[in-house]
């Protein structure tokens, strides 16, 4: 019963699938790659799309957190992330998908705007988990790396604060939610509550996260103040991260 995961440290999606993971109480390897570097090893295992995480189970491939999520529920069905009523599958598949389009990629194109202005602060986040050398890689060819993502990810001033507004619209909906209920579907922790608390993680900075969060003297003016307005919303969400991501039983290994 091999699990291999190849991931990225720093990317919450990865995160959102550790999450999965270490909530089913299930061992896995963790293959971490560098991003720019990892399109040769996960177009092997994939034979097109390059995007992380990957799980490799025994040779079966599946890849995106939340077809990895319905992977594991179904063949691991213990403690179930997916509810088994109808509806209330429908709606936390519907929160789901939405957080994973909306607030995924506003959440990633917002931080990477003002941090990749750092490069001290955002070097370590990227390299996380991976040897030593590729920081200086890194370092030494970071004006490139840095126009390639924003080339990527289209990454400007523009999207940006359209990315903030989106952050801020789904901070408020969830707020409201949670403010009603304890869970957002099914009367229980499902991947609904998962995959809020996994990608908006970045943005409270919880210890179980591995990559090595800058202190707040590195962290962009803007973005400091935008934490400090969000906190309350983003508190709740910490919350929820603090009370259902455990410690795994199994641990994992790396690689």
């Amino acid at each position: 019963m091999a699990l291999k995961l190849y991931q990225f440290a720093i990317s919450h999606y990865c995160e959102k699938t550790r999450w999965a993971l270490d909530f089913k109480g299930l061992s896995y390897e963790m293959v971490t790659l560098l991003p720019g570097q990892h399109v040769k090893t996960v177009r092997k295992l994939t034979g097109g799309r390059t995007s992380v995480p990957v799980l490799d189970h025994n040779g079966h491939i599946v890849q995106g957190s939340a077809l990895i999520i319905d992977y594991l529920d179904e063949t691991f069905p213990d403690r179930p992330l997916t509810p088994s009523d109808p509806d209330a599958r429908e709606r936390a598949l519907a929160w789901e998908k939405r957080l994973d389009d909306e607030a995924g990629p506003a959440i990633r194109c917002y931080s990477y705007h003002h941090f990749l202005k750092r490069p001290k602060a955002v070097i370590p986040m990227l390299a996380a988990g991976t040897p030593f050398y590729n920081r200086i890689a890194l370092s030494l060819t970071f004006s490139r790396v840095e126009e390639l993502m924003r080339d990527w990810m289209k990454i400007n001033e523009k999207t940006a604060s359209r990315s903030r507004e989106v952050m801020e619209d789904l901070l408020t909906e969830l707020a409201a939610a949670y403010s009603e209920r304890p869970f957002l579907e099914g009367g229980t922790f499902t991947r609904a509550d998962l995959t809020a608390a996994a990608l908006f993680a970045p943005m409270f900075q919880p210890l179980e996260y591995p990559v090595p969060w800058p202190k707040s003297s590195k962290i962009p003016n803007e973005i400091k103040a935008w934490l400090e307005q969000w906190q309350p919303q983003l508190e709740m969400l910490s919350r929820l991260y603090r009370d259902h991501r455990k410690t795994p039983d199994a641990g994992r290994a790396m690689a």
